[in-house]
């Protein structure tokens, strides 16, 4: 009985020194949102708190409670939002899972399954100038956009080859200014649409320096010589319910070199 003890108490030991090891820390708890504000472009205030909630296992659930198809037929409907910090964030690792839910909502027919996670926001607005991690799925042409840089009002120096979508350095792409507000991911990025499982997606970000996007343990995009060096993070309610878990963050203090966390995951 002792020898048992002495093991599970030892697993518990490693398990928590690894997690401390780690480094990460939840973004959110689980049970309310203390730490966030919520801006909408004109819902109520109970419209809001239907579309921003928690599951009962303690994932973010966005448009878990509000009726399917409200203001399908607009683009300026009052449920486009954003849940955000209320801390502002420079150097970091921000990891976290997302899946679809069913239910669609305001400018669907124009941008299918749409969601988002924003940083570096500047100005607070629906929509922010900032930079974002583009959360959306094509279902029309079965194409991902996931890791997508949408740079709204901030400059950026971006990789790529034909200008239109991030490449690799050693496979022709080059830093160069960018092209309106969209640039799209890799082109081979692997990613879950509507078949219900988690995609895995991370933000690494260097104050003004740099910011790699990861989806499913690859990189599938990377900004430099961002127009900006901190700002709040925030989740983007648009056009579809989606479902959040495993938000958590690392942040850095001092600026860190771009080469050594352009690694991928087996």
């Amino acid at each position: 009985m002792l020898i048992r003890f002495s093991f599970i108490l030892f697993i518990i030991l490693t398990v928590r020194a690894l997690a401390a090891e780690d480094g990460y820390s939840p973004l959110l708890n689980g049970k309310d949102f203390d730490e966030f504000k919520i801006m909408q472009r004109n819902a109520t205030q109970k419209e809001a708190q239907l579309i921003y909630r928690y599951s009962p296992q303690g994932e973010l659930h966005l448009f878990r409670d509000l009726p399917t198809g409200t203001g399908v037929k607009t683009n300026k409907n009052g449920t486009h939002g954003i849940l955000y910090t209320k801390k502002s964030y420079s150097r970091y690792s921000l990891k976290f899972e997302y899946k679809w839910g069913t239910k669609i909502f305001n400018n669907h027919q124009d941008y299918q399954y749409d969601s988002g996670l924003i940083y570096h926001i500047q100005k607070l607005k629906i929509w922010p100038s900032a930079l974002q991690y583009q959360i959306r799925y094509n279902h029309i042409e079965n194409r991902n956009h996931t890791g997508d840089i949408v740079a709204s009002d901030i400059p950026i120096k971006w990789t790529s080859k034909d200008g239109n979508t991030f490449e690799f350095l050693t496979k022709g792409g080059k830093p160069q200014s960018v092209k309106g507000t969209q640039h799209y991911a890799h082109k081979d990025a692997k990613f879950h649409g509507l078949n219900g499982k988690w995609n895995t997606c991370e933000i690494i970000v260097m104050g003004n320096q740099w910011a790699i996007h990861k989806l499913n343990g690859k990189i599938i995009n990377v900004a430099t010589k961002l127009g900006a060096s901190q700002g709040a993070i925030a989740f983007e309610a648009e056009t579809a319910e989606i479902i959040w878990r495993n938000i958590r963050i690392k942040e850095f203090d001092k600026d860190l070199p771009l080469e050594p966390f352009l690694t991928e995951d087996p």
